[in-house]
C-alpha cells in the first residue's frame, strides 16, 4: 500500500505526531537523567527496515530539518533515507563529523568515535548525539557506569558493542563538557549514556 505521498516505500510515520513525539521525548530526556536504565518506548510504529521501532521512533522524535544526520551503511537503505527526509525533514550528511545524529544499525562497524562532532569549547552541545541499534540492552559486556542520575554505580552491558569503542569513548571523557551522547535501542527499548557518565571494567 503506497504511504504519505503515494510512495509505495515510505512507512508512516506516528499516529498522533504531537502526543507520540512528547511521549518519546520524555522517554529519552528519563533515561539520560538515569544513565544505564532501560526505558520503553510505548508508541505503535512500523518503521522500515532495518529500524526498531525505538530507533525509528528515537528519529522522529529528535531529528528535524536543523540536524544533519549520518547512516550507518546498514541504515542506509533508499526506504530508510526516504522515511526520514519525508517524516524529519533532516539533511543526510556522508561525513560524520557533519553530523548533529548518527544512527549506527551496525554498531560492531562504526566509524572511530573521534571522527564524530564532539563539539567545541564555546559551544560544547553541538557534540552529535549517536543512536546505536542492538540485538539487546543487556547481555554484552558489563560496563560499570557511574555519574549524574546514578546512585552509587550500576552495570550496563548492550550487545554488540565491543571494548574498543569503550575504550574510545573512555578517551573522550575527558573533553567533557564536550563529548558524545549515546543512545541505544533495541525493539522497543532504549537506553542512554550521556557525555557526563563515566564507563569502567
Amino acid at each position: 500500500m503506497p504511504g504519505p505521498g503515494g510512495d509505495p516505500e515510505l512507512r508512516p510515520g506516528f499516529g498522533d505526531p504531537v502526543a507520540d513525539s512528547q511521549s518519546v521525548f520524555r522517554e529519552v530526556l528519563a533515561a539520560m537523567s538515569e544513565p544505564g536504565t532501560v526505558r520503553t518506548v510505548a508508541v505503535g510504529l512500523d518503521a522500515p527496515a532495518p529500524l526498531h521501532p525505538a530507533t525509528a521512533a528515537v528519529c522522529l522524535a529528535l531529528m528535524d530539518f536543523e540536524t544533519p544526520v549520518w547512516l550507518d551503511a546498514v541504515a542506509c537503505t533508499g526506504a530508510v533515507r526516504t522515511w526520514l527526509r519525508f517524516h524529519c525533514g533532516c539533511p543526510l550528511v556522508a561525513d560524520p563529523a557533519a553530523a548533529r545524529f548518527a544512527v549506527a544499525a551496525d554498531p560492531v562497524k562504526l566509524p572511530p568515535l573521534d571522527g564524530f562532532a564532539a563539539g567545541s569549547e564555546a559551544y560544547p552541545d553541538e557534540g552529535a548525539t549517536l543512536v546505536l541499534q542492538v540485538g539487546s540492552l543487556d547481555g554484552g559486556m558489563p560496563v560499570t557506569v557511574t555519574g549524574p542520575g546514578i546512585p552509587g554505580e550500576r552495570s550496563f552491558g548492550p550487545e554488540d558493542v565491543t571494548r574498543d569503542f569503550w575504550h574510545q569513548r573512555r578517551a573522550l571523557e575527558d573533553l567533557f563538557p564536550q563529548g558524545l551522547d549515546l543512545v541505544f535501542t533495541s525493539g522497543v527499548g532504549l537506553a542512554a549514556l550521556p557525555r557526563s557518565t563515566l564507563g569502567r571494567w
